[in-house]
């Protein structure tokens, strides 16, 4: 499963990289729009969020709506060892290069047991099927971050249309997304069961 997966992540990186940069400006813009549409947003309190690198989707239409909303909002940062944590920003001066050169907040206000109430934890990715499986970039660090979160908050994968495929190989320790968000659709990934 392990070549597999390295083969999926290659062919992935090399299409979302094949886009003109017009194309990914429009899409990151409906899908960013959707994103601020959706309901379990729209109610939410507090929000993570994701630093986008290498024609990610973007992320800053939601984080300067969340901050304009009083939203509190999250943003990964690595810890020592191998560990993600999820710190709050208040300001969009609040960041740097973290240790890979992807922008992590300044800060060290880590996100607390009352702040997973209601918590909508947008999630980067390389592919997505619709039953939630999500390609990450091999380093497991969303994985472990989704599951010390637990059941509680809503997971949503940003996507453009063509990272969303068929079907993913996906192991035990895989997280899934409830939700995808694409510039085309919202899929609740909740209503197809997992194989």
């Amino acid at each position: 499963m392990k070549d597999k997966k390295l083969e999926l992540r290659a062919t992935a990186s090399v299409r979302r990289e094949s886009f003109s940069p017009s194309d990914l400006a429009l899409w990151n813009r409906a899908i960013q729009e959707t994103a601020l549409r959706f309901g379990p947003y729209l109610i939410a309190q507090s929000v993570a969020l994701y630093s986008p690198v290498r024609n990610e989707v973007a992320t800053e239409r939601i984080r300067d709506h969340a901050l304009r909303a009083g939203k509190k909002v999250f943003y990964p940062k690595l810890s020592r060892g191998y560990g993600l944590a999820l710190v709050r920003v208040e300001s969009v001066t609040e960041f740097g290069p973290g240790r890979h050169g992807i922008l992590e907040p300044f800060g060290d206000t880590l996100l607390g047991e009352q702040e997973r109430e209601e918590l909508v934890v947008f999630v980067p990715g390389l592919a997505f099927d619709l039953r939630g499986n999500r390609l990450g970039r091999g380093g497991g660090w969303y994985d472990r971050v989704l599951e010390i979160l637990g059941k509680g908050p809503l997971f949503v994968g940003l996507a453009y249309e063509f990272q969303v495929v068929r079907e993913l190989p996906a192991e035990t320790w895989d997280q899934r997304v409830h939700t995808i968000i694409t510039e085309r659709r919202v899929v609740n990934c909740r209503d197809i069961p997992a194989q």
